[in-house]
């Protein structure tokens, strides 16, 4: 039985496998699809009919093996992003999209599976990442390409001139779009405790909440106080909180981050964090 790894995506992760155990995998897979296709055919001989169920079961078992064992390249594939927002949900888009190449993959192409899996991992998990930062189309373009820009020179971060160039844009264009990359690197660490807790998803109002916790909470995040709830309890897009603020939402979200640094550092920090993970 193979040694279990953790789990990501509900799924046990296992050791990766080699490049003959994994295509040894592929005709067990393509037997069971198409003894499941003849299955739901029907058949009325009953030996046929259990012959194709061990078949098919045999199929689900290789599949189930397959993808435990390229979870990892899921786990990889998000830690590169790291981003402290919603980690849970991007390792569920990164088994969405493991899944989605093991319904895809012609093993008849010559390509491994694990290198065929890591363009739609990596498709979904962008496509995560751009629905929590509310970037549009055209923004995570830009940012991707300024991520690739960087890969390729990681000694020298990217410019506004490089950029400007790199993409066809003003530098005023390109300071931008750097700045885009940059909150999202803001973002690059393990969520602390705090952050886990305060991640909740029913929204509130302040005025259901002990008077401790909202007078704590206007003290430590001023001016930002509301954008900081509303926020939290997901009542509101950073998109639709900048904008009745007046702000852009890169401005919007160097306030938060601040609001949340200002909460992991108080001294009522163990108590705010008891009265959200209570939430």
């Amino acid at each position: 039985m193979s040694e279990s790894y953790g789990v990501i995506g509900g799924l046990n992760m296992t050791s990766p496998l080699g490049v003959d155990e994994e295509r040894r995998l592929y005709p067990v897979i393509q037997r069971g699809r198409e003894a499941a296709t003849e299955l739901d055919a029907g058949t009325s001989d009953e030996a046929e009919r259990r012959r194709l169920l061990r078949v098919r079961h045999a199929g689900q078992e290789a599949e189930s093996r397959l993808l435990r064992a390229t979870c990892g390249l899921v786990r990889v594939r998000v830690m590169e992003r790291g981003y402290r927002f919603g980690n849970e949900d991007l390792e569920a888009a990164g088994v969405e999209g493991l899944v989605n190449a093991l319904h895809r993959f012609d093993p008849e192409k010559g390509t491994r599976f694990s290198t065929y899996a890591n363009y739609w991992i990596m498709k979904l998990v962008n496509q995560a990442v751009q629905q929590q930062a509310g970037l549009t189309d055209t923004e995570m373009r830009q940012v991707l390409a300024v991520q690739k820009l960087e890969r390729a020179t990681p000694t020298h971060p990217a410019t506004a001139r490089s950029v400007a160039r790199e993409l066809g844009v003003s530098a005023a264009k390109a300071t931008e779009i750097i700045q885009m990359v940059r909150d999202l690197e803001a973002r690059r660490f393990e969520p602390s405790a705090m952050d886990e807790s305060i991640d909740v998803r029913q929204p509130a109002d302040p005025s259901d909440a002990p008077a401790w916790v909202i007078d704590e909470l206007r003290r430590l995040c001023g001016d930002d106080f509301d954008s900081f709830w509303q926020y939290t309890f997901h009542t509101a897009s950073l998109e639709e909180i900048a904008r009745g603020r007046g702000i852009s939402r890169q401005a919007l979200s160097k306030r938060l981050e601040r609001c949340r640094r200002a909460v992991r550092e108080s001294p009522s920090a163990e108590r705010l964090r008891a009265w959200f993970a209570s939430q």
